[in-house]
């Protein structure tokens, strides 16, 4: 949380970066990693399989946890193909990448319709801005609105606040409800297409509520629930992190108002390297993997500028 504090005249437009690396790019880094489609059957049978055996009672209760951590490295696994497939670095062709998006944020009920809006448009063209989606409030909205007050002081994450764990149990699922929610009044949906994205959020409910019932409840709360909100730690621990403890700027300036984050090779690949943000929101028709040759650019270039850390940090 924080007013901007960093003015434009020690910032650098996202244009200009782009301009002065574009050239020393191999031209194979724009190409659509379509080898990621891989990973999509490969967690749908984590998740089946994971499901069926806790439903039919195949497995022993002690190991019954075990799986819902499984299902839920997959839900988040999912989610991240859908959020490199709906920039269009997976599959060509707008109805394919949409149809991959619905299947990666099945897990999240999220509405490819609101995602495109709230994340690729409204987003990545205000990161870290006052008017950022994904930002905390401002000192002066934390002033001025009670809502405001109440997210930081309850949820925020900070030391003795306990209740900003709940940032990392809750927070994706909860912040897609709110956008949900808002789509409109914050114009950056349509009626029409807040209408599609209510159906499509409804859809995914609908789904979740009819495993609910074959699988019956207590199941349920090991094939889906727990599931969720490990899949919530995994999506938060990069969210909170690749932004959040950055400054508020006046520019969209992406080296001032993200950082990367590192991870173990195993847990970058698993993830599709979803920590390289700065890179990403450089390029983000580009596939993370190739974001290492971005960021060795950056490194060179820019080295004070440059943001990085590792996640265990």
């Amino acid at each position: 949380m924080g007013s901007a504090s960093l003015d434009a005249a020690s910032l650098r437009p996202r244009a200009s970066y782009v301009r002065d690396l574009r050239g020393q790019l191999p031209a194979g880094v724009f190409a659509r990693a379509l080898s990621r489609l891989a990973f999509v059957p490969a967690h749908l049978a984590v998740i089946v399989m994971s499901t069926i055996a806790i439903a039919a009672g195949w497995v022993p209760w002690f190991t019954v946890p075990l799986l819902s951590v499984a299902i839920g490295a997959s839900f988040a696994g999912l989610t991240f193909i859908a959020h490199e497939g709906l920039h269009g670095a997976i599959v060509a062709g707008r109805r394919t990448q949409y149809a991959l998006g619905f299947l990666g944020f099945l897990p999240f009920v999220v509405s490819p319709q609101l995602w495109n809006a709230w994340h690729n448009s409204d987003h990545h063209a205000h990161a870290n801005l006052p008017d950022d989606p994904d930002a905390y409030p401002t000192i002066e909205r934390y002033h001025a609105e009670a809502g405001a007050r109440f997210a930081v002081d309850a949820f925020s994450l900070g030391g003795s606040r306990w209740r900003g764990g709940l940032s990392l149990i809750l927070g994706f699922t909860v912040q897609s409800a709110a956008q949900l929610i808002g789509a409109q009044r914050s114009g950056i949906l349509t009626r029409s297409q807040h209408r599609r994205a209510k159906l499509e959020t409804a859809f995914g409910v609908a789904f979740w509520l009819t495993v609910a019932v074959l699988v019956g409840f207590v199941p349920f709360l090991f094939v889906y629930v727990l599931p969720l909100l490990i899949a919530n730690i995994c999506v938060m621990s990069f969210i909170l992190t690749n932004h959040s403890l950055s400054p508020r700027v006046s520019l969209n300036d992406p080296l001032a108002s993200g950082l990367t984050v590192t991870t173990p090779r195993l847990v970058n690949w698993l993830t599709l390297g979803f920590g390289y943000h700065v890179e990403h929101h450089l390029f983000p028709a580009m596939s993370s993997r190739h974001a290492h040759t971005v960021r060795t650019l950056l490194r060179e270039h820019w080295p004070e500028r440059y943001q990085s850390m590792q996640l265990t940090t």
